[in-house]
């Protein structure tokens, strides 16, 4: 097969952008293609603030980051730029327990510590630390708990009973 004929098979979106649309578990692997998966958050949503915030924590609560990220990403590339730190730091927390969950402990970990450092400096450079009904120092306080656990052990996090709420 040549390059260009690799590229042509390539999954493409309405605009010729290269999307994957294979299956796709909790954790956001990819599955075979025919495979069952679970359903995919649509991207490029635009959400009110605590729309993001009500769908993101249903998707942790189902043990399901991965998609809780991608709702995080929605809202920080849709939202005011005033707000971007804190849906990336939101964002990068997710992913980091997506890590954590699939067994990559030292990504997961790397992630929830920059995930939190992004949401720290957001709270305290805007003063506010329960935007939209989130408890701020409380997820930096989980993801930094939760980092320093999957640091020292290299077994797989449980996705669902280490999910964050975001609110108290």
């Amino acid at each position: 097969m040549t390059n260009a004929d690799a590229s042509d098979a390539r999954d493409r979106d309405v605009d010729g952008r290269a999307r994957n649309a294979r299956p796709r578990d909790g954790l956001g692997r990819p599955l075979p293609y025919g495979a069952e998966g679970v359903p995919r958050q649509p991207e490029g949503l635009v959400r009110t603030p605590r729309e993001t915030v009500v769908e993101a924590q249903a998707l942790l609560t189902a043990g399901r980051p991965f998609h809780a990220h991608e709702v995080f990403e929605d809202a920080w590339k849709s939202g005011p730029p005033d707000e971007r730190t804190l849906w990336r730091g939101l964002a990068q927390l997710a992913v980091g327990l997506t890590h954590a969950a699939r067994g990559n402990t030292r990504g997961g970990a790397r992630l929830l510590r920059r995930g939190a450092r992004a949401v720290e400096e957001w709270q305290t450079g805007r003063g506010e630390d329960r935007p939209y009904g989130m408890d701020l120092p409380g997820l930096t306080r989980w993801a930094g708990e939760l980092a320093g656990r999957v640091e020292h052990d290299s077994a797989p996090v449980d996705a669902r009973a280490e999910a964050p709420r975001l609110g108290p």
